[in-house]
């Protein structure tokens, strides 16, 4: 199948909505006799009239010979050997073409960068890559993407768009069609599963059914995938601004249940409670829409703190005291989804705390309001109470009283003066002891 290319008067791609860095990088490398494109979602953005969050670049460029290129390089991934050109502003994602390996592939190839032969494409025994470094052409590249609407490209030669696959007509009909078959695609990284969510949530495109059908089958496998990886991907379904859409996609497909098996049996309990984080998390898109984006803790205890709160409330009933209620039922979550997803335990800590200051906002009057607002916590908490209000009309009162302090008094940190611009402490002086005269020898 050949490609499709389409000229630069028939498409709507200008280099005035690109990065001046990536820029600058195509056309270093292009200068110098490689191939360069814009490579994957920011061509997807572009051609849809978004602001592309990144810009990735391909390259014929070997990952040794980029570096060679730019001072500013440095060589990163094991799976995938990429090279990250860092800016002032932002970091340029550029990766060498790349092809799907084949069984007649050997296991070993010559390593430039530090010679000596290594693996360069192995998978489990399920079939999950787990190294995967075998340079390609450009269609290569392109068709061993995930999705088709990510197999699209921008050549800075003759700033054509240039189409290997289905893509521009998928984009034009808002589906998320996997290239080639879904199984193997979602078996070799099941990552893309939860790509696929993703995109469908934040674009209101549709899932193809037969990558639809293939991932409520393969749900349950997401969990081959690392915790610190996990995490991360979890972090874009949830503070990009389509938490909502995304939690109900999980929910239908079955990776929720895969990926917080205790969070789905909690939801099962009582059908109430679904409603109540999907109206938490719409909570976070509003934020988000505002262009105030929520920090991971705040995100966490909008999706799990009604349950944590919950079982501590059943604590403090048996007669243990409510920090130590609270503190239990954090320390139960982190170990319990660690090993879905790497939290740190920063994060984790933030959440205890966000999840515990709520009973001293609740009181009313309550005890020291300036010391509570000067805690670091305290906007998130003051966030989750508004949130909680939302549901809940007996937390109006609580939630009036403190918006009210704040206009007429507000944190005490918000006072403070920067760590840079705060005032030296007057050093001591040390008294310098007198010298020793030196001992002279007579000649």
């Amino acid at each position: 199948m050949e490609p499709r290319i389409v000229p630069r008067k028939e498409h709507r791609i200008s280099r005035k909505q690109m990065s001046p860095n990536a820029l600058r990088t195509l056309y270093r490398l292009h200068s110098r006799g490689f191939i360069a494109y814009l490579v994957g979602g920011c061509v997807r953005d572009l051609l849809l009239g978004r602001q592309p969050k990144d810009f990735d670049i391909g390259t014929n460029a070997t990952p040794g010979q980029i570096k060679r290129l730019f001072r500013n390089c440095r060589l990163i991934g094991r799976r995938f050997r990429l090279a990250h050109l860092r800016f002032q502003d932002e970091i340029v994602e550029v990766s060498t073409f790349r092809r799907a390996a084949v069984p007649s592939d050997n296991a070993d190839i010559e390593d430039e960068d530090q010679n000596k032969r290594r693996p360069y494409h192995v998978k489990d025994e399920n079939g999950m890559v787990l190294i995967d470094n075998i340079f390609g052409t450009p269609e290569e590249d392109a068709l061993r993407r995930d999705f088709t609407i990510n197999a699209l490209a921008y050549n800075i030669a003759d700033a054509s768009v240039i189409d290997y696959s289905t893509g521009l007509s998928d984009l034009r009909q808002r589906l998320i069609r996997s290239i080639g078959d879904p199984r193997v695609r979602f078996t070799e990284d099941p990552v893309r599963m939860l790509r696929a969510v993703r995109f469908a949530a934040s674009h209101g495109f549709e899932i193809e059914n037969d990558a639809w059908e293939n991932i409520c089958e393969l749900s349950s496998t997401i969990s081959r995938v690392s915790p610190s990886r996990l995490y991360e991907e979890i972090q874009k379904l949830f503070l990009l601004g389509s938490a909502g859409p995304a939690f109900i996609l999980l929910d239908k497909s079955g990776l929720l249940a895969a990926l917080f098996p205790g969070l789905a049996a909690w939801i099962r309990e009582d059908d109430r409670r679904f409603q109540l984080l999907a109206d938490n998390l719409e909570c976070l898109d509003q934020l988000y829409r505002r262009g105030t984006p929520s920090s991971p803790a705040f995100f966490l205890s909008a999706l799990f703190g009604p349950g944590i709160e919950e079982d501590a409330f059943k604590r403090h009933r048996d007669g243990i005291p409510h920090r130590q209620a609270m503190d239990e039922m954090c320390a139960n979550f982190m170990k319990e989804i660690s090993g879905t997803a790497h939290i740190p335990g920063k994060v984790g800590g933030r959440l205890c705390a966000i999840l515990t200051l709520q009973s001293s906002l609740h009181r009313m009057p309550p005890r020291k309001p300036a010391s509570i607002a000067g805690r670091p916590e305290f906007m998130d908490a003051l966030a989750y109470l508004r949130m909680a209000a939302q549901a809940k009309n007996e937390y109006r009162t609580p939630l009036e009283w403190w918006e009210t302090y704040l206009l007429e008094t507000p944190p005490a940190g918000s006072t403070d003066l920067p760590t840079d611009e705060a005032p030296e402490k007057k050093r001591k002086r040390r008294r310098r002891k007198p010298r020793r005269a030196r001992k002279t020898e007579n000649p």
